[in-house]
């Protein structure tokens, strides 16, 4: 999903994709918007997109006001839980919400799916690619 959002995305403006072990305040600091890609794991983020804002929520608390971002979930029944959760982080860096939350449903449910490597659907990928794109587009415009 993140990797689909991104090759769109650099069609339009100079991108990093960045994995959010890999990320940090200066990462946030230097980009002018954000595409937060993140699975559900248990009605939330998972743990590593939450160690992310941990880590980097008060370092650059009150330096991204306004700067836009989307987000992409995937989920195993419907994500909503985890599209809250960080919408509620970025509210608290003022962040300004410029697309709907795209979530993509797994439909995992049992052991064997949950625990099995996902695959996301040529269309879906393609939403996934039309949100990154939106987002660059917007920056590149100056719409945001």
């Amino acid at each position: 999903m993140a990797e689909a959002a991104f090759s769109a995305a650099r069609s339009e403006v100079d991108t990093r994709l960045l994995g959010a072990e890999d990320a940090g305040p200066e990462d946030l600091l230097s980009a002018d918007g954000y595409m937060f890609a993140a699975p559900e794991n248990l009605a939330a983020l998972s743990g590593t997109m939450k160690e992310f804002f941990d880590r980097c929520f008060y370092p650059v608390l009150g330096k991204l006001e306004g700067r836009p971002y989307g987000q992409m979930i995937c989920a195993g029944s419907d994500g909503a839980n985890a599209v809250r959760q960080l919408a509620r982080i970025a509210t608290g860096w003022r962040l300004k919400e410029v697309q709907a939350p795209l979530i993509i449903c797994t439909h995992a449910q049992t052991e064997a799916e949950i625990l099995a490597e996902k695959t996301i659907t040529e269309p879906e990928l393609m939403k996934c690619s039309e949100l990154g794109r939106a987002l660059a587009a917007g920056l590149a415009m100056g719409v945001f």
